[in-house]
């Protein structure tokens, strides 16, 4: 309800869709998908059986998910796919490539045409071929800051986070606003 989609766009009948989606020209969706509400994919984008997205992630241009780790044209490995996650606010940047088993944590942002092949934790910044991570990211998608390493600071709404054991939480309670 409340979904835009553009012209020549599939969306199977199996497809779980949430509200207000977008979704650009030359999009396909898989019959074993899950969108949450609002979830923005942009042209030329296929997301294929056993991905899910959840709520306000975003996928860029001519990005790629997979779902076999090992295509053959003369092999079937229909039930080999491998299920990918999208965690609530993810970004996933133009011609970005995740491949299929991962799952990316929630406000994590992957940069343009980085390769994805492991686990994106929780508000990191990952970028390359193979995607690293690079830095952190905040919920309104600005790099966060820091000066001590653990607690990080988001230039444009100055919400607080703290890095501890490796794991980014939100330190303070207010929404941001978009």
């Amino acid at each position: 309800m409340g979904s835009k989609v553009w012209h020549w766009v599939h969306i199977s009948a199996g497809a779980q869709i949430g509200e207000d989606c977008v979704f650009g020209q030359n999009v396909f969706v898989g019959n074993r998908v899950v969108l949450g509400r609002n979830v923005r994919v942009q042209n030329n984008v296929s997301i294929y059986d056993d991905v899910t997205l959840e709520d306000d992630v975003f996928c860029g241009p001519s990005m790629v998910f997979t779902n076999v780790i090992n295509p053959r044209s003369a092999v079937s490995r229909k039930d080999e796919y491998k299920k990918t996650h999208v965690k609530r606010g993810a970004s996933l940047g133009a011609n970005c490539t995740i491949v299929c088993g991962v799952t990316i944590g929630e406000f994590a942002f992957v940069g343009a045409g980085a390769v994805v092949t492991k686990d994106v934790p929780a508000y990191a910044l990952v970028a390359g071929v193979p995607a690293k991570q690079i830095g952190w990211m905040g919920e309104f998608g600005e790099r966060l800051i820091s000066d001590d390493g653990f607690h990080w600071n988001c230039p444009a709404t100055k919400s607080r986070y703290l890095l501890k054991d490796a794991v980014m939480t939100r330190e303070d309670a207010q929404e941001v606003s978009v």
